[in-house]
């Protein structure tokens, strides 16, 4: 049965995001050799001390970070052993970074930089106005895409969007 229609017998209005747009965990290959070599043997679920990683449709592996962001401390990785998530040296562990919406705090002029405090790489700066609140700004380059800002946010405005 696909996807689609599943979701519809289970109640729900519009099909799930396709597995493009679902985050992978950390280091996966691209999304079709992912989705060839994953044995959705659940190993890089248990293995991850966040709790980030969950089984999601289709049996694959997805990150969820509503509540906690990737230490990439890289449990995930020695336990796959078909070889679906693989540590390259020098390589980010996905490509995806964060992005700031509109309903976030600063741009309703209510001071918040919670999920620049978070943001252990630095990556989240907060640009001053004239008599406004800073608002902040992402740098792509700096963020690693570990998701660490994404729980604190209060109004759940950061989310995790690949590069245009």
């Amino acid at each position: 049965m696909d996807p689609g229609r599943r979701f519809f017998l289970r109640g729900g209005v519009k099909p799930p995001p396709t597995p493009v747009s679902v985050p992978r965990p950390p280091w996966a290959l691209p999304e079709a050799a992912f989705v060839q070599t994953c044995t959705r043997c659940d190993a890089c679920v248990d293995a991850c001390p966040q709790h980030i990683l969950s089984r999601g449709d289709g049996g694959y592996p997805v990150v969820n970070f509503d509540s906690n962001g990737c230490n990439e401390c890289e449990r995930c990785v020695p336990v796959c052993v078909p070889n679906a998530l693989v540590r390259l040296p020098g390589h980010t562990p996905w490509a995806w970074r964060a992005d700031i919406g509109p309903q976030c705090l600063a741009a309703q002029r209510i001071e918040c930089r919670v999920c620049g405090e978070m943001c252990d790489a630095g990556a989240i700066r907060f640009r001053p106005t004239l008599g406004g609140v800073a608002q902040p700004v992402v740098s792509p380059d700096a963020c690693t895409g570990c998701g660490q800002c994404v729980a604190p946010c209060p109004t759940h405005a950061v989310q995790m969007k690949t590069p245009a």
